[in-house]
């Protein structure tokens, strides 16, 4: 399957995004989608997960009250809606998609990976 992440830009702490997460199989609904990210010279963080059906989801601790996770499977398009926005929020927000559904949040659990978008939060 092939991701097209997109909805990334500049804004000011306190701001919302949404970053959308499009995609190219017609199965999308048979794929679980997380979404991760990565700051400059930082190892790629869990940010949220969503089951194929979207009835189950899970966020990191760091982003839980302020970020929500979901999915649209008759778009076959994943949304991360992020609001109240921090400067440390800001960094490249991939989606990622896999068959499978994994509690550990780990960059290796998604076998398939959108390009990237830049999210900058300036104070």
């Amino acid at each position: 399957v092939q991701l097209q992440a997109s909805g990334g830009g500049l804004v000011q702490a306190g701001d919302s995004l949404r970053l959308s997460c499009a995609a190219s199989e017609r199965t999308f609904s048979s794929y679980t989608m997380g979404w991760f990210r990565q700051a400059p010279g930082k190892v790629r963080e869990f940010v949220g997960v969503i089951s194929g059906s979207g009835g189950i989801s899970y966020m990191s601790d760091s982003v839980r009250s302020r970020f929500t996770i979901s999915r649209d499977n008759t778009k076959t398009t994943g949304y991360l809606q992020m609001n109240s926005l921090k400067p440390e929020d800001t960094a490249v927000y991939y989606c990622a998609a896999d068959p499978y559904y994994s509690t550990s949040y780990k960059p290796s659990d998604f076998t398939f990976w959108g390009q990237g978008t830049l999210v900058t939060v300036s104070s």
